[in-house]
């Protein structure tokens, strides 16, 4: 996924505790979601006991965003910790960088073009199952507690869950104060509106420890899904971690800059996106500096990290650690000013990328950096067998146990092709429609509908993704290998390749700073003056032909200027 070889050293020192800090409306529509079918595949490998799992989504974790990974700067001692007795893994990675069609994807075990959840807006989730519900076929006491923000706008409980706490929307980091279309100060509670008391993040904690305590059946194994607010935009601390970062100095990364070198080779709509909504300049359309910006988050980040903690000391404390997996994620990654950008949705790597943490004392080997990439598409998978349960045969990914638990090294696992797809939506349309793949370390990125670049990137040596060699000619044949694969390979179940999209309901967020810069150039290689003799060259499909006469500087196809073709068809005047 990229170059982590420079981070294994300092990763494993952290991990073993040399710079490791250790602080001990409502009820949801009958046809919203399909009854789960009976399950075709059985399992790879029954457990020889029922193993707990619980399930910590955050919202927008870059994958960077623990203090393990920033020693002396990010204070998240209980994430720390669960690395220090767990195994990370740095190339966790998304189908698809955004909230909704993220969750359907670690719900359903599908990809975007399959389960067709394909932004953020109101749509239908008729014909879904969850994995919960295998797990509950299986005898498990299932609950969900937080952000659901997937398909249907109803926060009301979803087919397989026993115990359900959601909310609408986005959700509020504190109550609000008035019912609306898009936030209202209640909770779905097991389908009854309950009004939010406090701070979201510890709310959901409590509802959380009270099931693992008091509700859930102790004589059944337990699936717990904590799917938290935190620490989506925009972040609210808590009181006790207000000025938690006040003097903390943050930095934004080298590309982050307007220049010349980092602009070189981007595509237009890359450069276009800094001044607008998603766009390091005029980020969310205010001006609240980038570097500021990160003390909320990272402080509303600790909430969590509290909360994880008492979870993790519940487990200790009740004799469960042993028998119970623990899995820490973040439903997409989050861009800080990487290549001008900011939030989510693209296909380069700190939009990608997310912090994975599995821990079970015992099973899952400790304070160990593990190089397997695991896609949000693997969870449902593993998840069942994890519990024994039968794999449906519409799950796209793979079980990752035999990876986690050791019984695998990292070269032996094969997950396949990492394909990324984001659908473009008219909310945020400063973003094009998204397709990459990355094969042997090596990241292709074609963008749908759009007058632009395309892009190729060699992560072993450019992690950074700074030196596009798309139009290389040395590269040429592995882009033209990663273009086919791409195209075969995002056919939905029907062999189709459909761009799925949403009612378009309002303009969206185009506004630019006025003072901010105005539109980008064209690639200077685009520009040519009238009658090329290659004029049908960029047309044809890439070949070794076409390279070859690019190279010698001829076309392939030999052109002659319009006017001087148009008047020898009319004339019928004999070939030039």
């Amino acid at each position: 996924m990229s170059n982590n070889k420079k981070w294994a050293p300092t990763l494993r020192r952290v991990l073993t505790g040399a710079a490791c800090i250790i602080a001990c409306s409502f009820t949801a529509p009958a046809s919203i979601a399909a009854a789960p079918k009976k399950a075709a595949t059985a399992p790879a490998q029954q457990q020889q006991r029922p193993r707990n799992i619980i399930f910590v989504l955050v919202d927008d974790l870059r994958y960077d965003g623990m203090g393990f990974l920033q020693p002396g700067l990010l204070k998240t001692p209980n994430i720390d910790r669960m690395a220090k007795e767990g195994s990370y893994f740095p190339n966790a990675v998304v189908t698809s960088s955004l909230c909704s069609p993220s969750r359907a994807t670690i719900l359903t075990g599908q990809t975007a073009r399959n389960h067709g959840i394909v932004d953020n807006n109101d749509s239908s989730e008729a014909g879904l199952t969850y994995f919960p519900s295998y797990l509950q076929q299986t005898g498990y006491n299932t609950a969900f507690f937080g952000k659901w923000h997937m398909g249907s706008e109803t926060d009301g409980p979803r087919p397989g869950f026993d115990k359900w706490v959601s909310f609408k929307g986005q959700g509020n980091y504190w109550p609000a104060k008035a019912e609306s279309a898009h936030s209202s100060p209640n909770l779905n509670v097991d389908g009854k509106a309950v009004p939010q008391q406090g701070y979201i993040t510890d709310e959901l904690t409590d509802y959380a420890m009270n099931w693992l305590q008091k509700e859930r059946d102790p004589k059944k194994p337990f699936f717990l899904y904590l799917s938290h607010k935190g620490v989506h935009s925009d972040p609210l601390p808590p009181p006790r971690y207000a000025h938690q970062y006040d003097k903390a100095r943050f930095t934004l990364p080298a590309s982050a800059a307007n220049t010349p070198q980092n602009n070189e080779g981007k595509p237009v709509w890359v450069r276009n996106q800094r001044n607008s909504w998603h766009g390091i300049d005029f980020f969310y359309n205010a001006d609240v500096p980038m570097t500021e910006y990160l003390k909320y988050y990272y402080g509303t980040l600790s909430a969590i990290d509290d909360s994880l903690g008492r979870i993790m000391d519940y487990l200790r404390k009740n004799g469960l650690d042993k028998d119970t997996l623990v899995v820490f994620t973040s439903d997409n990654g989050y861009m800080v000013g990487e290549h001008g950008l900011i939030d989510k949705r693209n296909a380069y790597q700190a939009s990608v990328r997310v912090p994975l943490l599995v821990w079970e004392p015992g099973t899952i080997p400790a304070a160990t950096v593990n190089e397997g990439r695991i896609r949000n598409l693997d969870f449902a998978p593993t998840f069942l067998d994890v519990a024994g349960a039968a794999r449906p045969e519409r799950f796209e990914g793979k079980s990752a146990w035999a990876l986690w638990e050791g019984k695998q090294a990292a070269k032996d696992w094969k997950p396949g092709d990492f394909v990324y797809e984001y659908y473009w939506e008219y909310n945020f349309p400063m973003t094009p429609g998204t397709f990459a793949i990355e094969r042997d370390n090596v990241k292709y990125i074609q963008y749908y509908g759009v007058w632009d670049t395309d892009e190729l990137y060699d992560l072993n040596t450019d992690p950074d993704e700074m030196h596009n060699l798309v139009n290389d000619p040395a590269w040429a044949a592995k882009k033209q290998e990663l273009r086919v694969a791409l195209y075969q390979q995002l056919a939905d179940r029907n062999g189709r390749h459909n761009i799925p999209y949403s009612a378009r309901l309002s303009i969206g967020a185009v506004r630019r700073d006025i003072d901010g810069p105005r539109a980008a150039d064209f690639p200077a290689d685009w520009y040519v003056k009238p009658n090329p003799v290659d004029r049908l060259d960029p047309i044809l499909p890439d070949s070794p032909a076409k390279l070859k006469a690019q190279a010698a500087g001829k076309p392939l196809i030999y052109t002659p200027p319009l006017s001087e073709e148009l008047t020898r068809q009319v004339q019928g005047s004999a070939k030039p």
